[in-house]
């Protein structure tokens, strides 16, 4: 099987009477192995190809001297083995035989290197400077297609070009080729333009369960991301009677979430808004129904025991639970303790016991034990711990609470 075609042919210099080609080994040489290159020319009109070296050679540079000034010339590079030779690679355009002062080369600017992103309706206008002697010719294509001139205005000059689009839409989004190119040689860029809008809200919100102070919601994505990846989601409740939405979660990530502390008598309302590179969503999802936060019922039924049975060491009926709150919203940190004699209680937090400060106010009656955080802060996330001691041991159960910041 003979080789394949040299690959990336192109002019790396030209002057008033030769020019300078490069160009990669093929792909596949063959079991035989490649024997060299043949680099062949032919003046432009003409069809008459001439070989401008007698023997193959392995060098993948080659200069092709005695030309004419002003001679356009068409050049091809046959690879060859001993199974045969290669289809030729060949140059689009014909090499004008004139000194080329300086090469294209094209001067991306460091923010147009990554992608360009724009919102729906803005004006994209961008200038790449680029530099070559004589003036370059300058190309713009989109997937290897002329651009459509009804949308996008170019504008050259000897030193830039101007690409300008009045107002983006999302189809004008994708990947733009620039070239400058003077006789064969060129230089090449990727110009990378995202056009984005805000997404549309989520989809399917439910409100999927209820129990003491807290809910579960649950939605899908939406069915328009705006052209970007989503961020996130933006939780609100609503309370019956201020008709008034508070930010409860932000930034969540996942399509599910659980909204706690909430207040026992109100009714609330859910909706949820999607995010992405672009803002929020222009309208929320809201939940169709309603959660009522009622106040359960609980009877303390002391125990019967013989006076001598009754001591006991402490013992936790109730944990506590972990809490997620929202910042200088007051929660409740809530425990059930039983021992005889009544236990002692201490409550710590990262394993510091809470002394006399005002922003704690902790609380015991009928075994239940109670912390209040007021307007807590991020700094007061962390880990709490109730400790409850009497004359006959001790006990403690944790629990970790998280502060959200505010909308």
């Amino acid at each position: 099987e003979p080789p394949s075609s040299p690959l990336s042919l192109a002019v790396e210099e030209v002057s008033e009477n030769s020019f300078t080609l490069t160009w990669k080994a093929p792909e596949h040489t063959g079991k035989a192995g490649l024997d060299g290159y043949v680099v062949e020319i032919c003046k432009d009109g003409s069809s008459d190809w001439k070989a401008v070296n007698q023997e193959p050679f392995l060098s993948t540079r080659y200069t092709i001297p005695n030309l004419s000034s002003g001679d356009k010339i068409h050049v091809r590079v046959t690879a060859v083995g001993a199974s045969g030779s290669s289809a030729p690679a060949m140059l689009e355009q014909p090499v004008l035989i004139r000194e080329i002062l300086q090469l294209p080369k094209i001067r991306m600017p460091r923010h147009l290197r990554e992608t360009y992103i724009r919102r729906v309706g803005d004006a994209v206008n961008i200038m790449i400077p680029f530099q070559g002697k004589p003036q370059p010719e300058v190309t713009w294509t989109k997937g290897g297609q002329p651009l459509d001139t009804s949308r996008i205005n170019i504008r050259n000059t000897a030193r830039d070009t101007i690409f300008y689009i009045r107002q983006a839409q999302r189809g004008d989004s994708g990947q733009y080729q620039l070239c400058v190119r003077i006789n064969g040689a060129e230089d090449k860029a990727i110009l990378d333009i995202q056009v984005v809008e805000p997404p549309g809200p989520p989809q399917n919100l439910k409100l999927v369960d209820v129990w003491g102070f807290n809910v579960a919601l649950e939605w899908t994505p939406p069915a328009d991301n705006g052209n970007a990846e989503i961020k996130g989601y933006r939780v609100q409740k609503s309370d019956k009677k201020s008709g008034k939405w508070f930010t409860v979660l932000e930034r969540c990530t996942r399509t599910s979430c659980t909204i706690s502390d909430l207040i026992i008598g109100n009714t609330y309302s859910f909706r949820v808004f999607s995010e992405n590179s672009c803002g929020l969503s222009d309208s929320a999802a809201v939940a169709a129904g309603v959660a009522h936060i009622e106040k359960t019922k609980t009877t303390y039924q002391p125990e019967k025991i013989p006076q001598r049975d009754m001591m006991e060491p402490p013992k936790f009926t109730q944990p506590l639970t972990d809490r997620t709150t929202t910042r200088g919203y007051s929660t409740h940190l809530f425990c059930s303790v039983r021992g005889f004699p009544q236990p002692k209680i201490i409550w710590l937090k990262n394993q510091m016991e809470i002394r006399e400060d005002p922003k704690y106010i902790a609380m015991i009656e009928q075994g239940v034990c109670s912390l209040e955080i007021r307007k807590p802060s991020p700094f007061d996330g962390g880990v709490y711990t109730c400790k409850a001691v009497n004359a006959l041991g001790e006990a403690s159960v944790d629990c970790r609470l998280d502060v959200k910041g505010e909308e």
